[in-house]
């Protein structure tokens, strides 16, 4: 991609999560992205149909390099405790933007993307590892990942009251209790 349109889209997006922050999506118009953008209307709709595709983009933009950057083996990695430190870090570094696209009302999308990404995540870990069998696997799926994306959700939108390494302690002693994840071997 040019390296001008990448700027341009670049601008569009820091627009439109800089309005996101500041007033729930459906009152937001195309208007507004552009002149906080400082490019005009005309540019904006050259690389998005409408404001549903440019908040879908930056969804899909986002969610994509938080997974590229702490799940290097993307959806099919592991739950580790480091997989767990380096996404709750990285998330610290990214507060604002992944803060903006949680609290808005208007877009329960990105929240409801992080959510299909851990169940995908979470299923083939439960099919693979052994976990009580006893135990209906989409069940503990749904429980596992919406205690996980809970947890990450409430820390981000209350600016993050513990450290990074205390709620990644706290969530994997949790895992832990539960057999989900294997306990430490002495």
């Amino acid at each position: 991609m040019d390296r001008r349109v990448r700027r341009t889209r670049q601008a569009i997006l820091e627009a439109f999560v800089g309005l996101l922050a500041e007033k729930d999506f459906e009152h937001i118009t195309m208007n507004e992205i552009a002149d906080r953008a400082n490019v005009n209307r005309g540019t904006v709709y050259l690389h998005y149909i409408d404001k549903f595709d440019l908040l879908d983009q930056c969804i899909d933009t986002h969610l994509a390099q938080l997974l590229g950057d702490c799940l290097p083996g993307g959806a099919t990695h592991h739950p580790t405790k480091a997989a767990i430190q380096h996404i709750f870090e990285y998330l610290e570094q990214h507060a604002f933007l992944y803060k903006t696209l949680l609290v808005n009302k208007g877009i329960p999308a990105f929240r409801n993307r992080l959510m299909d990404v851990m169940l995908r995540i979470l299923r083939e870990y439960i099919d693979e590892s052994g976990i009580d069998r006893t135990m209906n696997k989409e069940v503990s799926a749904q429980f596992l990942a919406s205690a996980v994306i809970g947890v990450l959700e409430w820390w981000i939108t209350q600016s993050m009251p513990y450290s990074t390494t205390d709620t990644v302690e706290q969530i994997w002693s949790l895992l832990e209790g539960m057999r989900v994840v294997p306990a430490p071997s002495h």
